[in-house]
């Protein structure tokens, strides 16, 4: 079972929000490349080398130039994602609690969650077209020696949609939803009109309270219009 947490951004704006521990890695066998099987391989290895990325956020900087181009990408792969990460996750998930504030009732707490969803559903399958149609005409690029870089952008795109309209449909229709009054999360939602310096800790302790390690970086990014 997932724990999803809608996260108050505004008065009465809500983002779903989880965190999911590393899970070990399935070995596959080799699939032939750019067929679909192979980029959902070649996806699979690339966000879960991000995610640790993230998680471990090393001190020690990589000793070569090209470790720390690389340990750079990764880390800005998985920021990139955030919003997606959820919607993924949704895809093997039957049964779910929602973590909601507790200044709303039950059924408002989930037709929000579902409205979201429903707007995920079909932005994700407005992209998955648009990218795939860039994908195909990417291939134009193979006449032109070395990787074909395009090619793999829009490669990662195309599966990264497939993957969070899926999630998405996934939450809407196959998931049994358990909704949970939070007091924390309705904390959370006060936090918004403090002091930047109050808010701050405000917002680490409710993470520490949830046990969620990313939760501040994500509030700060949803809820906190950029100066």
């Amino acid at each position: 079972m997932i724990d999803v947490y809608l996260v108050p951004v505004g008065a009465t704006r809500y983002e779903p929000y989880c965190e999911i521990p590393d899970a070990p890695d399935e070995p596959e066998d080799e699939a032939p490349r750019w067929s679909w099987r192979r980029l959902r391989q070649w996806f699979t290895e690339m966000l879960a080398e991000a995610e640790r990325e993230r998680r471990q956020a090393r001190a020690v900087r990589p000793a070569t130039w090209a470790g720390r181009v690389k340990a750079k990408t990764m880390r800005m792969v998985a920021e990139s994602i955030a919003e997606q990460r959820l919607l993924w996750h949704l895809r093997k998930e039957t049964e779910a609690r929602l973590y909601h504030p507790d200044d709303i009732a039950e059924p408002a707490a989930t037709n929000e969650l579902k409205l979201q969803l429903k707007r995920d559903f079909e932005k994700h399958r407005f992209w998955l077209i648009i990218d795939a149609l860039l994908f195909i005409a990417s291939g134009v690029f193979m006449l032109i020696p070395g990787p074909n870089v395009v090619a793999y952008y829009f490669a990662f795109r195309l599966v990264g949609h497939f993957f969070s309209m899926r999630g998405a449909r996934c939450g809407l229709t196959g998931i049994s939803w358990t909704a949970v009054g939070s007091p924390p999360l309705t904390e959370l939602r006060r936090a918004i009109g403090l002091d930047p310096d109050l808010r701050v800790r405000r917002v680490h302790e409710v993470a520490a309270r949830l046990n969620l390690e990313h939760l501040a970086t994500f509030f700060e990014r949803s809820a906190i219009p950029a100066p």
